[in-house]
């Protein structure tokens, strides 16, 4: 089927990406529209996306459209007639849950690329055998392409930025008295909660970052986290960032000295910015959700048997998140900080 697709190259105007959520998942979907683009220069290229998530794709130039949904108000039939109605000649489906699965069912495309999952694997002609337990999700998410023989000329997530999203963070900077790559940023948010480091070992880690490095500490924050976060900035002495907007966060994390954060979205973000990055990790696999492509270290609670679990609660206490102490932390940030010296005066960096 993927020869047939090499061959029928120039009937298909019309394709159409599906990564219904989140934040980070979506983000490392990214590449796939980079080498769609690349093969189909001239394609109307859609990327079906739940509202909550659209921003990441803002101003991807890759993209024609971005379809922005949201299931919990929008009749699921509205959607699917919307899909069928634009007669998409190749629909990828990436996410592969019970919706979207039967959105590219009734799609109308001759070209339908999924994962086999349970019943869903009956809504594509084209089956992409699923290495999501061995491989890092942006390869996984690239498989598709491979199976259906499109050259993979980049793996790079790419999140854009525009000059209005510099101003904010330049803005921010000089009110501060901060200097440009001469500060870091703490991001404490995290999708699920046993995803999150605590509050007191936050506020422990910027006091170090302070007293013992001499640098100045920017907490950055979501939606629903401006109170924990103002809690970590008084009783650290580190700066409080004001709320932003996914971008306005990416800006003040690229003018940085590197980020360091739970497994998250912003993560992620950073990652697409070649924003050095310390991930700190506990249910999740870094090897399969790490940050991907820049210079990083992670950091968990090693000892533990449970890392890895992916429970979105924890029947024992959320060790790998209590557990890990600031000193261990600050030890893999100053791994990092070495790591970007030795890069900044690598010859090729000259």
């Amino acid at each position: 089927m993927g020869k047939s697709i090499l061959q029928k190259k120039e009937t298909i105007q019309k394709i159409l990406i599906i990564k219904l959520r989140a934040i980070g998942d979506v983000l490392l979907s990214t590449p796939v529209a980079t080498n769609l683009r690349s093969f189909f220069p001239n394609a109307r290229i859609d990327f079906l996306v739940e509202k909550f998530a659209s921003p990441v794709l803002m101003n991807n130039p890759f993209l024609s459209n971005v379809i922005s949904v949201d299931p919990k108000k929008q009749n699921p039939l509205l959607i699917i007639r919307l899909i069928r109605s634009t007669g998409y000649d190749l629909v990828i489906d990436l996410f592969a849950n019970p919706r979207s699965a039967i959105i590219t069912l009734f799609s109308g495309a001759p070209f339908r690329v999924g994962f086999p999952f349970k019943w869903r694997r009956y809504s594509y002609n084209i089956i992409t055998p699923p290495r999501s337990a061995t491989v890092h999700n942006v390869e996984f998410n690239l498989d598709a392409l491979r199976n259906i023989r499109i050259p993979i000329v980049s793996t790079a997530p790419q999140f854009f930025l525009k000059e209005d999203d510099y101003k904010f963070a330049s803005n921010f900077i000089k009110s501060n008295n901060l200097n440009e790559k001469e500060f870091i940023t703490v991001n404490i948010g995290g999708g699920w909660e046993t995803k999150r480091w605590k509050t007191d070992k936050f506020i422990t880690l910027s006091k170090k970052i302070s007293n013992e490095l001499s640098t100045r500490v920017v907490i950055l924050y979501g939606p629903n986290e401006e109170k924990q976060a103002q809690t970590i900035a008084d009783k650290s002495g580190a700066i409080l960032a004001p709320s932003t907007s996914l971008h306005q966060m990416g800006a003040i994390m690229s003018a940085s000295k590197l980020l360091i954060t739970n497994d998250s979205g912003p993560m992620h973000i950073a990652a697409s910015l070649n924003v050095p990055t310390l991930a700190i990790f506990g249910p999740t696999n870094p090897d399969l959700q790490g940050p991907y492509g820049n210079i990083s270290e992670i950091v968990r609670k090693e000892d533990l048997e449970c890392l890895e679990c992916n429970k979105t609660t924890c029947p024992i206490g959320n060790i790998c998140m209590t557990k890990l102490e600031a000193e261990v932390v600050f030890e893999k940030l100053n791994k990092l900080l070495t790591k970007i010296e030795t890069y900044r005066k690598s010859p090729e960096q000259k």
